[in-house]
């Protein structure tokens, strides 16, 4: 147990409940402590057992003062979440590992996750259908349904129906109109459809694209779903969301978040890791949180700590009021903007002032999720009385809530507002005045560059003369007002440059702030009642992310406008953001090619990575909802707001955007009618039924799970093939070869496999000879269970760039053969050769967002190490989490300097005792030698590398 139980105590108010009194524990110093500093603290004392936590890491976290920087400290969250692409992996490894432990002797049944998880199954929802297939579809679930395409007049329907069956509360019909089956709150066209009129739990109808995807999502991923059930049924510790529930992130905030742990009656703050790249989010809600790799939480599920160096904790102080024209995402722009100006990449920043109070819960979540585009680890905002608030409308009852604050305020972790009450001492502040804040959008290539919307028209002429690069397209200027006409539909439409092809409204990242979803469907409305329309060849989409959205979207009477402009419902799912959209139609995608147009994708996702919408769309800007919607009935982002019109309405008339821009006073008239407790209650009331098709899912309850040989999504991956009681000492690495010679900013992108599977890969090679047409190929996030794709997709990306090649391609050298390969059949042969590889780098290797695979693909591949100027730090330490040792070459020093062509051969010696950052000789068969620095930072991270990796670390623990 704890040294530290005398400082157990009860809660005066609630005798019965009994917490660690840090406040009283740490004294003077715990009072400047920041709040996110006193929450590790917290979770040090508390889980201080003398190995993986010792004392002197509580008391480091207690001196933050001075010890911030110096030191690693660990961290042990209350909780995980997981989404279904990482979540897949992280359970096929603890399946794997229960078979090992009984091969290796052990009992199975011991293996469990160590600590609440939560799993979210709902991430590979591909459009398959878009507006054009499913027009005339019929109604597959009966019910005065039409379908959307006959969406007119659209005037409110009028509410002259019975009122609903059976339901107290009613307030005369609803406007959805009587389902033909059934009563009772879930009788909608699908079991569980997601959209219910919040004022009467009642079905709304829906347009059938999202029944037909859910139908498709289903079948196609029958067997991991199986899998997930099995995993729910036979782990302890685990519990799964249901497809068709809403995204991680979302449901993580709306459902999973404790706020405050109550464990038999022991308090103690809620925290948490999560591999969606959106955990962050939870920090808005007071809650400690940040995303970390697929192999982190996987450590953390099997009991282990996640180590972080003690954290600077930036304060940011928000001063003013906000302007009308301000969307909520503009206000969080402008706030992360200036946290990335002010240089917090690898910091805590926590809030403070008095214009904290007017962000709403929403504004902070969102702000909270934006961290890794500013680089903070996470944004903190401790609970206070907005908070609270909001808590009360997500269902946290009365007595919850009493106990919730009268333990934060019991151990200083609620953020009073009066100005006397002492803010903590930070490393540093930067302040953001809140009344200087104007609308942007960001793009054409990169998200970190921003464009205020009045300045878009030249900025966007400005890409165009800009030579090739980050933001320039490079187009002479007598072809800059080329014009491409193209028949589409029997009609005749004009393309140039700038002209909008694919305009997504999706959930994700900043707009889970529903008022601005809002005020893009109120936009749409006022559209709709002008006259205006939308270019049907413009590939328009709405995916609303959670639940909650579409009730306030259907709520308030927008959706049937959003609809008439051709923005349709399409499932719940992070859809555009990973590359699984629906082509764009052939004419058009024709047309930009032969004129060579820089066509436009507006989305107000977060990732407009090149090359990740569609190949021919070359300029990607990011954008508020309402903005979104704006520039799809502009037609081109050449335009100039104030002084030129969207179209032109009814008789004639130019409609400016000004015309239909909802006000915030409109905007929070309509959120106030809509925004309900009934929606959490909802929620609620969903997760705890389940849906019908996922109970009526059979799954087997055997406790080693029956691996199907013949399955291409599910096989028992190979890291536990030598588990033997004791680890081996470190091998030498003898005569490798350089499997890939790459330079700076390698991307987890360029590394991981994502978005579809290309015919032409070795993966598609594989699943072909499993009998599978490119129909079935589904993308890799789906297929991540099966490592055989995954290692066939590692290093897969067209836009890698080998040095050995010479340009862009998924292709290296196989040199004992002198063959240009794919790189996974180089390294099969290498492996068959029984020649270990490494990988050679430049700076910052492993950029971008956490992906598991990232560091299992390699090692899959056979890397034994790799060599780089500088590193990621997550993915250094993921590289370890796996077993491939990360090497980093002297300052000043990289392959040309040392004079390395990367067709030598590499041997590296390992002594028999690993210290960190201890510098290792490498021989190469060219008869250089040179030193390199082993980046191992404690003496963990040697632990784990020498026992092969975390996994085969906690296996033996099982033994």
């Amino acid at each position: 147990g704890s040294p530290y139980q005398p400082a157990i105590e009860a809660l005066e108010s609630h005798p019965e409940k009994k917490f660690y009194n840090v406040s009283k524990l740490g004294g003077a110093k715990y009072d400047t402590l920041p709040y996110s500093i006193r929450v590790l603290f917290e979770s040090s004392v508390r889980n201080c057992d003398g190995f993986l936590v010792k004392e002197t890491d509580a008391m480091n976290i207690l001196d933050w003062k001075t010890k911030q920087n110096h030191v690693e400290v660990p961290f042990c969250p209350a909780r995980v979440v997981l989404q279904d692409f990482t979540g897949i992996p992280a359970m096929v490894d603890f399946a794997a590992m229960r078979e090992a432990v009984r091969n290796a002797g052990g009992d199975p049944v011991k293996v469990n996750p160590a600590c609440p998880t939560d799993l979210t199954v709902d991430h590979s929802l591909q459009i398959d259908f878009s507006k054009c297939a499913i027009q005339n579809a019929p109604n597959p679930g009966g019910g005065e349904q039409k379908p959307p395409a006959k969406l007119s007049p659209l005037k409110a329907q009028p509410r002259k129906l019975p009122p609903c069956r059976g339901h107290s509360g009613c307030r005369g019909s609803c406007s959805a109109g009587e389902s033909g089956r059934g009563s009772g709150p879930f009788s909608a066209q699908i079991e569980n459809t997601p959209i219910l009129c919040p004022f009467h739990l009642q079905p709304v109808p829906e347009p059938e694209t999202v029944l037909k995807n859910q139908e498709m999502e289903f079948g196609r991923n029958r067997e991991r779903l199986q899998f997930f059930k099995w995993s729910s049924k036979v782990f302890e510790n685990i519990s799964i969301i249901p497809p068709e529930t809403g995204t991680a992130h979302q449901v993580n905030l709306e459902y999973l978040s404790r706020v405050v742990f109550d464990v038999k009656d022991f308090l103690h703050p809620d925290s948490v890791v999560g591999t969606d790249s959106h955990t962050t989010m939870v920090n808005g809600l007071g809650i400690l949180g940040w995303g970390v790799g697929g192999i982190e939480t996987e450590a953390v599920m099997l009991g282990m700590p996640v180590t972080l160096t003690l954290p600077e904790v930036v304060g940011c102080e928000l001063a003013g009021t906000v302007s009308p024209f301000a969307t909520s995402i503009d206000i969080v722009l402008s706030i992360t903007k200036h946290l990335r100006q002010a240089d917090v990449a690898g910091k805590f920043v926590e809030f403070f002032g008095s214009g904290v109070s007017q962000l709403s819960v929403a504004d902070r979540t969102t702000i909270a999720n934006m961290c890794p585009e500013y680089g903070a680890i996470l944004s903190f905002f401790p609970v206070d009385n907005v908070t609270l608030k909001h808590l009360k409308h997500a269902g946290f009852d009365k007595a919850k809530l009493e106990v919730t604050e009268a333990y934060l305020k019991a151990v200083k972790l609620f953020r009073n507002d009066e100005s006397s009450s002492r803010e903590p001492e930070y490393s540093q502040v930067v302040q953001v005045s809140l009344s200087s804040i104007i609308p942007y959008v960001s793009g054409p290539k990169r998200s970190q560059d921003r464009v205020a919307v009045n300045n878009m028209k030249s900025d966007f002429q400005a890409c165009l003369n800009e030579k090739s690069g980050v933001k320039g397209f490079q187009i002479a200027a007598e072809k800059q007002n080329d014009i491409v006409p193209v028949q589409y539909e029997g009609n005749e439409y004009k393309l140039s440059h700038g002209c909008v092809v694919i305009a997504a409204v999706i959930s994700c990242t900043n707009n889970c702030n529903p008022s601005v979803m809002l005020a893009a469907g109120l936009l749409a409305k006022k559209a709709v009642e002008a006259g205006l329309v939308v270019k049907p060849y413009i590939r328009t989409s709405l995916s609303p992310g959670s639940g909650m959205v579409t009730h306030y979207l259907s709520s308030s009477g927008v959706l049937p406008y959003l609809s008439k402009l051709g923005f349709e419902v399409v499932g719940y799912g992070c859809s555009t953001c990973v590359g699984n959209t629906a082509p764009l139609p052939e004419a058009i995608r024709n047309a930009i090619k032969q004129g060579d147009i820089i066509a436009c994708g507006v989305l107000s996702g977060t990732k407009n990575f090149e090359g990740r919408l569609c190949d021919c769309v070359r300029a990607n800007y990011l954008a508020s909802p309402p903005l979104v919607v704006a520039y799809a009935i502009a037609g081109t982002v050449r335009i100039d707001f104030d002084t030129e019109p969207l179209g032109t309405g009814f008789n004639g008339k130019s409609i400016y955007l000004r015309d239909i821009w909802p006000t915030r006073q409109e905007l929070h008239a309509v959120e106030e009618e809509c925004v309900i407790s009934s929606m959490f209650k909802e929620l609620k009331e969903k997760m705890e039924k389940g849906n019908k098709r996922w109970n009526l899912l059979e799954a087997p309850e055997s406790t080693l799970f029956p691996w199907d040989l013949k399955s291409t999504y599910i096989r028992c991956p190979s890291f536990f093939d030598k588990l033997a009681k004791e680890p081996a000492s470190p091998q030498a690495v003898a005569n490798a070869h350089v499997l890939l010679y790459l330079g700076d900013s390698v991307t987890t992108d360029h590394i991981s496999p994502a978005g579809s599977i290309a015919r032409s890969s070795a993966a598609a090679k594989y699943l072909t000879s499993k009998g599978l047409t490119p129909r079935e190929f589904n993308s890799y996030g789906a297929r991540r269970g099966n490592d055989a794709v995954m290692t066939r997709g590692t290093f897969a990306n067209i836009k890698l760039l080998n040095k050995f090649i010479g340009k862009p391609a998924p292709k290296t050298i196989h040199f004992p053969s002198g063959q240009t390969l794919d790189v996974f059949e180089a390294a099969e042969l290498y492996q068959k050769e029984g020649i270990p590889v490494i990988i050679l780098a430049g700076k910052k290797y492993g950029l971008g967002s956490s992906r598991d695979w990232a560091a299992k693909g390699p090692f899959l591949l056979g890397v034994k190490a790799v060599l780089a100027e500088s590193y990621e730090k997550v993915h250094r330490s993921q590289l370890i989490g796996i077993g491939i040792a990360p090497l980093q070459f002297r300052p000043g020093e990289n392959p040309s300097t040392l004079g390395l062509t990367g067709r030598e051969q590499f041997s590296i010696l390992f002594p028999p005792e690993l210290l960190p950052r201890m510098t290792l000789d490498i021989k190469t068969s060219t008869g250089k030698v040179f030193s390199v620095i082993a980046l191992f930072e404690n003496n963990m991270e040697i632990t784990l590398y020498k026992n092969g990796g975390s996994l085969n670390f906690v296996a033996r623990r099982f033994l």
